[in-house]
């Protein structure tokens, strides 16, 4: 191995923080967790099923409602709400995912 591939020691932050995610928030919805050697430091959590289990998690991190960022993709039919958190010494990225919902038209009016 050469002095410049990254071992799982380098991801002992974002390692330590899902540990305490785990122990402190155990009864929130399971997000899909990423890390990845590229960003040592970074724990990605992301949210599939709606924009309420994002809130959940935002709120129990403390974070601000202002501190989050929303965009759309999918041509406008996904919403997109992204935070950022220091959390157990890593850098946490929460990320939630949601249908934009469709008017419905009754009696052809919107």
């Amino acid at each position: 191995m050469s002095a410049e591939t990254p071992t799982l020691d380098n991801l002992v932050a974002p390692l330590r923080a899902l540990r305490l995610l785990a122990a402190d928030f155990g009864h929130l919805p399971a997000p899909t967790v990423s890390l990845s050697p590229i960003f040592p430091n970074r724990l990605q959590l992301s949210l599939h099923e709606g924009l309420m289990e994002f809130e959940e998690w935002r709120e129990a991190l403390g974070v601000a409602p202002d501190a989050v960022t929303y965009r759309e993709q999918s041509g406008g039919r996904t919403r997109v709400l992204r935070a950022s958190a220091s959390y157990g010494g890593a850098d946490l990225e929460l990320i939630g995912y949601g249908d934009v919902c469709t008017p419905v038209l009754v009696g052809g009016a919107a």
